[in-house]
C-alpha cells in the first residue's frame, strides 16, 4: 500500500511540475486574448480643453476660448489640449456652421498622428477671419481600427458639444434697449480687447455734419468721431453711458465703433417720440425680425442662437449684437435706401420699434395717434397684442403700408428679454390675408426673381401717375419671399396692382390694395425686396404716391 501511495504521489507532483511549467504559456495567451479588442476597439480622446494662452475674455469656460487674431499678440491662437489613451491618427477641422440643413465650411483643418499620452495643438486663425464661433470638430483613428468622432453634433438645446467651440472677437455693441426717447441717455456694451476705440454716431436726416457716408449703412455722420482708451476694459463687455449731442430728430441711428486696427462694429438704435402721435404717421422698423435672423452664437455651442438654425433654440436673445459686423440681415439691401428715401422725400414721421408698439394700450390710442402705420421691412413676428391693436387700428379706419412681404406670420411672446415663438397665425385662426388682403405663399433664396408686370393701372390709375407705368409695363426684380391672395382675402375685392408671374416656382407674387368697410385702405407691395428697389425712379414715384394718398 505506502509503495503504491508513493508511485501516486510521484506522479501527482510530476503533474504539478508540468502544470506550473505550462501556466506561464497560459497566461500569456489569456492575456493577449483579453488584449485582442482593445487593440482594434476606437481610441478615446481624454480632458478635452481650450484656453487662449492666459488670458481669458468673460465667459470663456474650458469648451470654449475667446480670441482675437490681429497680431498684437494679445489672445492671437487658439491652444487645443487632450490625452490619448493610445496611439492614434486625430483630425482637428474648425468648421462655420449654418442652417442643419447645409452643410458647414471647413476652413482649418490638421492632421496628427499621435502616441499615447498628453497632446496640445495651436490654431492661429488668420487676420481678418470673420468675427462669430467656430466649432471644432475632432475625428480619432486607431492605428488598428475604430474611430471616434467628437463635435458632429447638431445644435443641442442647453446642452454643450462634445467638441471645443473657438469665438472670434473683433468688435461687438449692442445697445441695452431697441429704442430711447428723443433726449434720453443710452446705455451700449461694446465687446473688444483692443486698446482703444473710436465712436461715432450715423443716421438718415438731412443735413448731418456732412462728409462721406458709411458704406455699410449709407447713412451720414451727426457726431464727430471720439477716441476712447479701452485698455481697462480688454477682457470683458463693457456698458457705456451716451448722450445725445444737440436736439436729434427721431429716427434709426447707428453706433459705429472702430477698433484701433481699423475693425469695425455697429449697434442700430431707435430714438422715438416721447409721446405717440407727434406726426400723424408712424413706421415701424422690424426689430423683432431683425434678431429672428441674427445667427449670432451667445450660447457658445457653435451654432448661431436662431429658429432658422435647427429648432434647438427655443427662444432668441434681443439684446445680442448683430453677427454681421453688427448690421440687421441684409441691411444694406432691404433697409438703407428706403430710410434715405423717407429723409431725402422731407417725409416727418414717428419712429417705433417693435417694443415700441406693443406698449401701446390699444388700438384706440393708435387710431388717435396715427392715420397711417407704414411697415417697410420684414415684419414676420408679431405679439398677440400688436396683433389686436394692428387690427382694432384697421377697423377704425386707419390706413396700412407694408412694403415687404411674409407679414404677421408668426406670433410670438415677448418674456423679459427673449422671444419666444409659438406658431403661425394662420394656423391659430387668423391667416394674414384678412387683415392685409395677401399673405405668404412661397419663399428661396433670390434664385428666381421675376419682374413685376402692372396689371391694375385701370382700376387704380392714381398708384402709377407719374410713374410711367401702364398695365403690362414691367420694372424691378422681386422674390426671396412672395406673398399673394388666399381664401381668406378680404370678400369686398382686393386689387391686384401688379404680378410677377411664377416668381418662386409655380407661385406669383402679387401687389395688393384693398378698402375695409370702415374706409381703411390697405397697399401690400407682395415681395420681401420690395423697398430695396426704391431706388428705381418708378418704384419711388409709385409709393409717394400711395403714401400721400394714404397720410
Amino acid at each position: 500500500m505506502s509503495d503504491l501511495l508513493g508511485k501516486r504521489k510521484a506522479r501527482d507532483n510530476a503533474g504539478m511540475r508540468t502544470a506550473l511549467a505550462a501556466l506561464p504559456l497560459l497566461l500569456a495567451v489569456v492575456v493577449a486574448a483579453g488584449a485582442a479588442p482593445a487593440a482594434v476597439g476606437a481610441p478615446r480622446l481624454l480632458g478635452l480643453a481650450i484656453s487662449n494662452g492666459g488670458h481669458p475674455f468673460a465667459g470663456d469656460t474650458r469648451q470654449l476660448a475667446t480670441i482675437s487674431p490681429n497680431g498684437d499678440g494679445y489672445r492671437d491662437r487658439a491652444i487645443l489640449r487632450f490625452h490619448l489613451d493610445r496611439a492614434a491618427r486625430v483630425l482637428v477641422q474648425a468648421v462655420a456652421t449654418d442652417e442643419v440643413r447645409r452643410p458647414v465650411v471647413v476652413i482649418w483643418q490638421t492632421r496628427r498622428k499621435l502616441a499615447p499620452g498628453p497632446h496640445s495643438i495651436s490654431w492661429k486663425p488668420r487676420k481678418g477671419i470673420a468675427a462669430r464661433t467656430y466649432l471644432l470638430r475632432f475625428t480619432v483613428t486607431g492605428l488598428h481600427g475604430g474611430r471616434r468622432v467628437y463635435g458632429f453634433e447638431r445644435p443641442r438645446s442647453s446642452r454643450p458639444t462634445s467638441g471645443l467651440v473657438v469665438r472670434i472677437l473683433s468688435v461687438e455693441v449692442a445697445f441695452v434697449k431697441r429704442s430711447y426717447v428723443q433726449g434720453a441717455q443710452a446705455a451700449v456694451s461694446i465687446s473688444t480687447d483692443s486698446p482703444n476705440v473710436r465712436i461715432r454716431f450715423f443716421s438718415y436726416p438731412s443735413g448731418g455734419l456732412g462728409g462721406t457716408r458709411d458704406p455699410n449703412t449709407n447713412a451720414v455722420p451727426v457726431t464727430p468721431s471720439v477716441r476712447l482708451d479701452w485698455r481697462t476694459h480688454r477682457n470683458a463687455p463693457h456698458v457705456l453711458q451716451v448722450t445725445r449731442s444737440g436736439d436729434w430728430p427721431g429716427g434709426l441711428y447707428f453706433l459705429r465703433v472702430t477698433t484701433a486696427d481699423n475693425q469695425v462694429g455697429y449697434a442700430p438704435v431707435i430714438l422715438r417720440p416721447k409721446t405717440i402721435g407727434e406726426h400723424r404717421v408712424a413706421v415701424v422698423l422690424s426689430t423683432n425680425t431683425w434678431q429672428a435672423y441674427n445667427f449670432r452664437d451667445a450660447t457658445g455651442d457653435g451654432w448661431g442662437d436662431s429658429w432658422y438654425i435647427g429648432g434647438a433654440a427655443p427662444a432668441v436673445d434681443l439684446r445680442r449684437p448683430y453677427l454681421d459686423s453688427g448690421l440687421p440681415y441684409r441691411f444694406h439691401e432691404w433697409n438703407s435706401g428706403f430710410l434715405s428715401w423717407l429723409r431725402e422725400t422731407g417725409k416727418e414721421v414717428d419712429w417705433l420699434s417693435d417694443d415700441d408698439l406693443d406698449t401701446v394700450a390699444n388700438g384706440d390710442d393708435l387710431r388717435r395717434a396715427y392715420d397711417l402705420v407704414v411697415f417697410p421691412g420684414h415684419e414676420e413676428y408679431v405679439t398677440e397684442h400688436v396683433y389686436e391693436a394692428i387690427s382694432r387700428f384697421q377697423d377704425l379706419g386707419g390706413n396700412l403700408i407694408f412694403l415687404s412681404a411674409n407679414n404677421f406670420f408668426w406670433k410670438v411672446e415677448r418674456q423679459g428679454a427673449y422671444l419666444r415663438r409659438i406658431d403661425q397665425w394662420r394656423r391659430l385662426g387668423r391667416p394674414e390675408a384678412r387683415l392685409i388682403g395677401i399673405q405668404w405663399v412661397a419663399s428661396n433664396h433670390g434664385d428666381t426673381e421675376r419682374s413685376y408686370v402692372v396689371a391694375g393701372a385701370d382700376k387704380e390709375p392714381w398708384v402709377f401717375a407719374g410713374t410711367g407705368l401702364a398695365n403690362g409695363s414691367e420694372f424691378g426684380r422681386y422674390g426671396i419671399e412672395v406673398d399673394a391672395r388666399a381664401p381668406s382675402s378680404p370678400s369686398s375685392g382686393v386689387v391686384v396692382l401688379a404680378v410677377a408671374p411664377k416668381a418662386i416656382g409655380d407661385h406669383d407674387a402679387e401687389m395688393a390694395l384693398y378698402r375695409t368697410k370702415s374706409g381703411a385702405t390697405v397697399f401690400a407691395a407682395g415681395a420681401l425686396d420690395f423697398s430695396g428697389s426704391i431706388g428705381l425712379p418708378a418704384v419711388a414715384r409709385l409709393v409717394d404716391n400711395v403714401w400721400a394718398r394714404l397720410s
